[in-house]
């Protein structure tokens, strides 16, 4: 089924979709989860997805302010001067809060995964705090649970996701919010606290917030082709040329495919981080961009560069927009190609499930998929491959659709910028 945006009552949007299992991510240094593996070479499994944000005014204004400001698309702490909703320490400092507060979300479907991502402002001496709690079908409230600590810079404040918090009704596995055993989920909320440093008159604001829930389903074919070839123009970058570098951010090589492949994102769209923010960078290191990037977007919490939500909060800075979300299958990917929106996908497989890829097999992969060959099959860019020149890479479709589905539930990094709108009808 086509993925559909579509309005609720509360002015927010709604993404369905439908996708597969989650396991571990790209320099986690965990083993998967689960590993659904298709039953047949011709089948993936999926699960339905419901994806919803809040952005504009009037949908943070279905929120819940305490000394927060809503206006001009983003929800602002309110002026050093003004009263803050409390006070708190943290990592060492004291901090002036306020938080905005979600109304409860009900997809139409039970869910039984939440990946909430975001987009805010944090400039120097703030950050956000990103929560959520669910509900399940039998009425049980789980307790909030932190998501992410984050802010764009590090050179005071470290981002970092919090842990576990497990519970009888849902934990966390770093960027992941899943039920527990034997329990379905019927709604969530999402919380964010934003913070500024005692002293500070810094403000950090909020621009969106959203979350796509997901539960798992009965296996499908692989999807048959839909629009037909295309490829767009995406720069190739090998995280390998990067091994050894900067351990104190993941090291580079297999630990950063997420920022690698985010970097193919915003250098496809013009928007890599200017010579001097990364000028920190050894001057012979190839890419600079991309180690700055693995800083930028790294977890010091599970020690990796692949927390998915911490990857799109700093994208989103870069182009406008940017959020993780699920897809059903490669026809709803096709559809963001033809707009020119090219995908970061999250994929894993067991040994000979891809041929062709510069990896025999991986718990958790971050690819782009930049384009469509007139048969159907997947012209990706692999940050795996040895050197820039091997990035480009050709896959079987079925074979690429089960390794992104089956691995994780479709998971796919949306970025993009005002001239490259989101496709009809998503």
């Amino acid at each position: 089924m086509p993925a559909r945006l579509q309005a609720l009552a509360a002015g927010a949007v709604v993404l369905s979709v439908v996708a597969a299992a989650l396991t571990g991510l790209d320099g986690r240094g965990v083993p998967p989860v689960e590993a659904r593996w298709a039953a047949s070479a011709t089948s993936t499994a999926a699960p339905s997805h419901t994806f919803r944000q809040l952005t504009s005014d009037a949908q943070l204004r279905t929120g819940t302010a305490e000394a927060v400001s809503v206006a001009g698309g983003s929800a602002r702490l309110v002026p050093s001067s003004s009263r803050p909703a409390g006070t708190t320490t943290y990592a060492g400092r004291t901090w002036s809060w306020g938080r905005w507060t979600s109304p409860v979300s009900t997809p139409a479907r039970a869910f039984d995964e939440l990946v909430p991502s975001w987009s805010a402002e944090t400039p120097a001496n703030t950050f956000v705090r990103v929560l959520a709690r669910v509900t399940s079908t039998t009425g049980r409230t789980s307790g909030w649970k932190v998501m992410g600590n984050w802010s764009h810079r590090d050179t005071t404040f470290r981002r970092t996701s919090a842990g576990a918090q497990r519970d009888a009704v849902a934990s966390v596995a770093t960027d992941t919010l899943r039920a527990a055993p034997g329990t379905t989920l019927r709604s969530y909320q999402l919380r964010v606290t934003l913070f500024r440093a005692a002293g500070s008159t810094a403000t950090p604001a909020l621009r969106s917030v959203q979350a796509v829930a997901s539960r798992a389903g009965a296996t499908q074919p692989t999807s048959r082709p839909l629009l037909g070839a295309r490829t767009l123009a995406v720069p190739a970058y090998s995280q390998m040329t990067h091994r050894g570098e900067y351990p104190q951010y993941g090291g580079g090589g297999q630990a950063w495919c997420s920022p690698t492949s985010l970097s193919m994102l915003l250098g496809y769209y013009g928007r890599l981080p200017a010579p001097g923010s990364y000028a920190w960078v050894a001057a012979g290191d190839t890419d600079r961009f991309v180690d700055h990037v693995a800083r930028t977007v790294y977890d010091h919490g599970y020690r990796g560069a692949g927390n998915w939500a911490f990857n799109t909060a700093y994208a989103a800075n870069r182009t406008g927009d940017a959020f993780v979300t699920r897809l059903s299958s490669l026809r709803d990917a096709e559809r963001f190609v033809a707009a020119g929106v090219p995908l970061a996908a999250s994929i894993s497989f067991s040994r000979g499930g891809l041929a062709g890829a510069p990896i025999g097999a991986t718990a958790g992969h971050l690819v782009v998929i930049a384009g469509f060959t007139r048969t159907g099959d997947v012209v990706v860019n692999d940050p795996a491959a040895s050197t820039n020149a091997g990035v480009r890479r050709t896959y079987d479709r079925g074979q690429f659709e089960r390794a992104w589905q089956s691995g994780s539930r479709g998971t796919v990094y949306v970025v993009h910028d005002a001239d490259h709108p989101l496709p009809a009808g998503f």
